[in-house]
Order: structure tokens, then C-alpha cells, then sequence
């Protein structure tokens, strides 16, 4: 049986790490601490074996304790470093006493201060390290800063790159002309690869259905091929829209084109590659 891997979730104990961009009144479904156990009955529901933890806050405390996570569903760690810092002695840091192998480093690029944090030339020192230390680097932009994510993979060949959200499509029966020209430009460099995840956490319960989601993940797999595209619930934050079982149906539903190979290294394969995971 292929591997079944959710490259996309989120853990927060919030007396150790803060998440201060919570709303307890229009985010009540994730108003409240997210843990493993949490995590494993997710993956159940969504016929689903391992994940992939992602970093919430850039925050290296945060990354300290995500690493000493103790639980078999948690397959790898996307870490927060400073990249405008030397990250060897940062990993270093994470990685002591970590039960989790740190798999790639994220940065919130989307809300940092500086619109052209990525495009830095001591950032672009910090993404050479990560490439020699066989690291991702995840990218969680807007449909404006595609063109720096193209920019960026261009400038840093070797490393491999995890577009998180699809790169933030609009909503359905939104223009998608702008994010679409922005997909396909960064998706012509082989070093990309593009997670299927967080297209519903901005959309109400039972508002949407795959039908509506359909043409965004239609330019998707035509940008990057399913070979480079990777299934992630983007969870606790999908119960904004529903929960995480409704996602992975409906993303089953959308791939329904492709094989039996092609699906697998959507749900779980490709994951296992991108993020060499054991």
C-alpha cells in the first residue's frame, strides 16, 4: 500500500506559543490548543497515516518544541529559522534532543514587514545553506509575491522549494487570471513543487463543494503536473471550512482524472521524496 502522508498541519500549545492572529469570534473552531492526539484522530478521519508539522509562528522556541513532538503520526518538521542569520547553529539548536527530523524551514513571508523579504541578499545567503543542508524551503505567499517566489527559485536552482496553498488562489468565482499567470511562471522551474491545501480555510462551512474549487486546481495540475503537486489538510485551520475529511474527499474528487500512481504520489509519495522522509 502507497504511503498516505498530509504534508500540510499545525500544532499549538498556545501557553508556550502564542497565536496571536487567532480571532476568537470568527475563528472559533480553532480557538482552542491542538495536539497529537488531536492530529491522529484527524488523520483517521481522513483515511490518512502520517503528517508533515509546520512551523505557525517564526519562532525558534516554537521549532525547539515541535521537534520533541512524541508521536509516531508525525512524519517530519518544517522549522522556522532566521534566515537573515546563519541557520547552521539555529538547526543545530532544533535539532538537539528532537524526536522529529527537521525536513525544511518556512518563514511567514506573507505578513513579514518587508514586501520583498524574499528577495534579501542575506536571506539568499541563508537559502544557499538550506540547500547544502538538503533542506526545503517552504513558501507561503499571496498571488502578489509569485513573482519573487519565481525570482527566488530561479536564483537558488538546488533547493528544493514546497509552494504552500497553491500560492493563495481567490475565492470561487474570483479572477484568477493575475494568481494564474504567477503559478504557471513559478512552476516552470523544476525546483517547485506546490501543496493542494488551505483553498478552503477562508470559505464557510457547506459553501463550497469541489465543483468550486475546481478551476484553481485545474490550473494547478496543468502548471506543475501531479507529480509535483502534494496533498496537504492545512488542518486545524480547515475547520474554518468544514473539516478535514470534507477536504481530502473533495480533493479526491478533483484528481479523479489522474491514475492510480498519480493519486498516490499526490496523497503521500511525492511527500515522501520532496521532503526525504524516512
Amino acid at each position: 500500500m502507497s504511503a498516505r502522508i498530509d504534508a500540510h498541519v499545525h500544532l499549538w500549545d498556545r501557553t508556550l506559543d502564542p497565536q496571536d492572529w487567532i480571532d476568537p469570534e470568527t475563528m472559533a473552531p480553532i480557538d482552542r490548543d491542538f495536539g497529537t492526539g488531536d492530529l491522529a484522530e484527524m488523520l483517521v478521519s481522513a483515511d490518512m497515516e502520517r503528517a508533515v508539522v509546520v512551523q505557525s509562528s517564526n519562532s525558534i522556541e516554537e521549532s525547539v518544541r515541535l521537534a520533541r513532538t512524541d508521536s509516531a503520526v508525525v512524519a517530519g518538521l518544517v522549522a522556522w529559522v532566521d534566515l537573515t542569520q546563519a541557520p547552521g547553529p539555529q538547526l543545530a539548536h532544533i535539532r538537539d534532543d528532537a524526536t522529529v527530523p527537521v525536513v525544511g524551514i518556512r518563514h511567514l513571508a506573507h505578513i513579514d514587514p518587508d514586501p520583498e523579504w524574499l528577495l534579501r541578499d542575506d536571506v539568499s545567503r541563508g537559502l544557499d545553506m538550506l540547500a547544502e543542508e538538503g533542506l526545503c524551503f517552504d513558501l507561503v505567499v499571496r498571488d502578489w509575491q509569485l513573482p519573487q517566489a519565481a525570482h527566488l527559485a530561479a536564483r537558488h536552482p538546488e533547493l528544493q522549494l514546497v509552494l504552500d496553498h497553491l500560492g493563495g488562489p481567490p475565492a470561487p468565482g474570483g479572477d484568477l487570471a493575475v494568481w494564474s499567470a504567477g503559478l504557471r511562471d513559478l512552476a516552470r522551474h523544476s525546483n517547485v513543487a506546490a501543496k493542494l491545501s488551505g483553498l478552503v480555510s477562508g470559505l464557510a462551512p457547506g459553501s463550497w463543494s469541489a465543483a468550486d474549487l475546481a478551476p484553481a486546481v485545474e490550473v494547478a495540475l496543468d502548471a506543475f503536473g501531479p507529480e509535483r503537486l502534494l496533498y496537504g489538510s492545512d488542518w486545524p485551520l480547515v475547520r474554518l471550512g468544514g473539516d478535514a475529511a470534507d477536504w481530502r474527499s473533495a480533493v479526491g474528487t478533483l484528481l479523479d482524472g489522474l491514475s492510480t500512481d498519480e493519486r498516490d504520489g499526490v496523497f503521500g509519495e511525492t511527500a515522501l521524496s520532496v521532503y526525504s522522509l524516512g
